[in-house]
């Protein structure tokens, strides 16, 4: 499992973690695993589009702008147009694991 964080330069690290890699000339994805993000929420979404695996939303208390204690980031996570995107309440990377653990277990 792994975890993102934050959205600077997104492809680059989703393709040097793992998350993306090219096979037969088409871009395809790897496991589920939680997004983390904590100024305005949008890498679930950004990333929710890119993958065809359960993404799970983190939102966090810890940023900078309007935040808002964590209250931005989880509003723009709920009303994500990717299906495949969850969300867990501020700052429960425990529970994000927890189902990400669940999901790459389930056989």
């Amino acid at each position: 499992m792994r975890i993102i964080i934050g959205s600077i330069f997104l492809l680059n690290i989703l393709f040097s973690q793992g998350f993306l890699h090219v096979e037969n000339g088409n871009i395809v994805d790897g496991e589920g695993s939680p997004v983390i993000a904590g100024m305005e929420g949008a890498l679930a979404s950004v990333v929710g589009g890119m993958v065809a695996r359960p993404v799970i939303g983190v939102p966090t208390s810890v940023g900078y702008g309007a935040s808002f204690g964590g209250i931005t980031p989880l509003l723009a996570m709920l009303n994500s147009c990717a299906a495949n995107v969850t969300v867990v309440n501020i700052d429960n990377g425990f529970g994000a694991a927890y189902v990400a653990s669940l999901i790459n277990n389930v056989k």
